[in-house]
């Protein structure tokens, strides 16, 4: 993709469970990677960072800096209380560079409630948004899809809703290069009786939008991984459980069939010949290929990377971050959402809200 913009980007270079390390070697990936203009700032410990930077061999290189923190919030830190108290930390500042218009975008693999918290508490939502959303990509069997909302907000009302699936089209388009990406609601049925109320609310707003997005209807959990759609839109609490429960049963069915594979050498001889196979799944379901859940609906870029993110995780999630800038989503998707608010509230809509200046 060629590059546009200059792209600066602050990454909390302390949070994550592999630490500094992961984080540097991901911006030594990512800097290699970049087909333009790509700086990076790294907030935390410059104790900590200034001995990596020079054994990955980026010590003097002018594309990469560091801004010292003297504290890191854990990952078990209450959210709200830890933002408080830790104002000095490595997540706090990097969104800081954000809000005061230093850097482009934020990155972390810090704790996800504190991210969420800072983001939203210094960078407000975009004009029309009550709530943001987190996002994320998930692999099925012909290509990845989008699903939203998977965490930032449990309780969602239809309006949320309507602003997930046009921030989640706008998204999937970045990310996945759909002109028209299929929007699905997430339901326990497809016929449009079943449901809840917020559901029954939320299926009339969304089909109220007309050609504004490309909303196919009601989904369940049937549907999700077999190419139907390719943005689904749910609230935070049911997609965190679905992604989590994903998460955990991908991982037993590996060791599922480890487990079988080891019981006789004739197994193993036949493991041994679908080797390639093997490699082409675990290459297609890699969640590092996009290691970036992005907070949608702010007035700035943030992107939440795994916990447990590698080098190559940490890279990903950069390059989602240079695309959100590259792409200017906030200022595409403030005008949509004003469109769609005008639209459910029946009244004309005037000149799109501008995003507050940094």
């Amino acid at each position: 993709m060629a590059d546009k913009v200059a792209r600066t980007i602050a990454i909390d270079a302390m949070g994550g469970d592999r630490g500094p390390e992961a984080v540097v070697e991901g911006v030594k990936m990512a800097l290699a990677e970049a087909l333009g203009q790509l700086s990076i700032t790294l907030t935390g410990r410059s104790e900590d960072i200034e001995p990596l930077l020079a054994k990955h061999g980026l010590k003097g290189d002018e594309r990469v800096s560091i801004m010292h923190c003297s504290e890191v919030i854990g990952m078990e830190e209450k959210p709200i209380k830890a933002i408080k108290q830790k104002r000095d930390s490595s997540m706090v500042r990097a969104v800081e560079l954000v809000k005061l218009g230093a850097c482009h975008a934020a990155v972390s693999c810090g704790n996800t409630g504190a991210l969420m918290a800072c983001s939203t508490l210094k960078l407000r939502q975009l004009p029309g948004v009550e709530r943001p959303s987190l996002a994320s990509v998930w692999p099925s069997r012909e290509q990845h899809f989008v699903m939203l909302d998977v965490g930032a907000n449990p309780a969602t009302k239809p309006e949320h809703h309507v602003h997930n699936a046009i921030l989640g089209s706008h998204f999937c388009r970045l990310t996945l290069g759909r002109d028209k990406p299929r929007v699905g609601l997430l339901s326990i049925g497809t016929e449009e009786s079943k449901g809840n109320e917020v559901i029954f609310a939320s299926n009339d707003r969304l089909r109220g939008l007309g050609e504004m997005i490309n909303y196919v209807g009601p989904i369940e959990g049937f549907d999700i991984f077999e190419n139907k759609v390719d943005v689904v839109v749910c609230d935070g609490f049911t997609g965190n459980v679905l992604l989590k429960t994903s998460e955990a049963l991908f991982k037993a069915f590996r060791s599922i069939m480890k487990d079988e594979v080891k019981k006789s050498p004739l197994r193993m001889l036949g493991a041994l010949l679908m080797r390639g196979a093997f490699k082409d799944v675990k290459n297609r379901l890699d969640p590092d290929r996009y290691c970036g859940a992005p907070l949608l609906g702010l007035q700035g870029n943030v992107i939440k990377a795994h916990g447990s993110a590698s080098a190559k995780a940490i890279a990903a999630a950069l390059r989602i971050a240079g695309e959100f800038i590259e792409y200017d989503m906030t200022r595409h998707a403030c005008e949509d959402i004003a469109r769609a608010n005008a639209l459910m509230s029946g009244t004309k809509c005037e000149d799109t809200p501008e995003p507050a200046k940094a």
